[in-house]
């Protein structure tokens, strides 16, 4: 049956956990991609009847194939783009080094993907908050308070807040402190604080519904 491939790849992923990157079916989408170039070559070769010999008998067949041509297309649209999206997420969860065992698992047109990502991702962090940039991959969530604990590693002396308040640093004292304060940036080796990150959303489910 047509197109029974193509849904198989966008199963795979539909029954992977979230936040997980399957292995690439290189050998899964190689056989969509054969279809599709097997339905194109026969409905070029019916529609070159129909039009030579007027064999109208042929169109109903002609655009079954041609909806399961782009039903294919969209299904291996749909397993590309999702993992994208997980790609993408990785970046955020685990930095600009993957461990080897999700390497592992991507193609080489993704590892380049991702190298191409991280890599414009660091120039826009740079080119915020200043000449020492800033890590938007920081502090995902929202905080539950506008200020936090820090706790100083060593002795630094009067600091500066953002509020044009000051705060005297000394070594294992604790102070509250607006987020933005505590970022490494404005407390660089002087305050230590716990880090959150969530991966990006799937739309996996949207092309579930697309595919039908």
């Amino acid at each position: 049956m047509f197109c029974e491939k193509a849904m198989e790849l966008v199963r795979e992923l539909h029954r992977a956990p979230e936040g997980q990157l399957p292995v690439f079916n290189e050998d899964g989408l190689r056989q969509v991609l054969e279809e599709m170039k097997a339905l194109y070559e026969q409905n070029q070769s019916d529609v070159n009847e129909v039009k030579s010999g007027g064999q109208s008998d042929l169109i109903p067949t002609i655009k079954f194939r041609h909806c399961s041509l782009l039903r294919n297309r969209r299904c291996a649209v749909a397993y590309l783009y999702d993992r994208l999206l997980r790609i993408r997420a990785l970046r955020w969860e685990y930095g600009s080094v993957l461990p080897n065992a999700l390497r592992f698992h991507m193609s080489a047109e993704e590892m380049e993907w991702f190298n191409h990502y991280k890599k414009s991702l660091a120039t826009y962090m740079r080119s915020l908050g200043g000449d020492g940039g800033l890590d938007i991959t920081q502090d995902m969530k929202p905080p539950k308070s506008l200020y936090i604990e820090v706790r100083c590693l060593k002795d630094y002396g009067e600091f500066e807040v953002d509020d044009g308040t000051s705060v005297l640093l000394k070594k294992n004292s604790q102070d509250p402190a607006g987020s933005s304060d505590s970022q490494e940036q404005s407390y660089p080796h002087k305050a230590r604080q716990e880090k959150t990150a969530s991966p990006a959303p799937s739309c996996l489910n949207f092309f579930l519904k697309l595919c039908g």
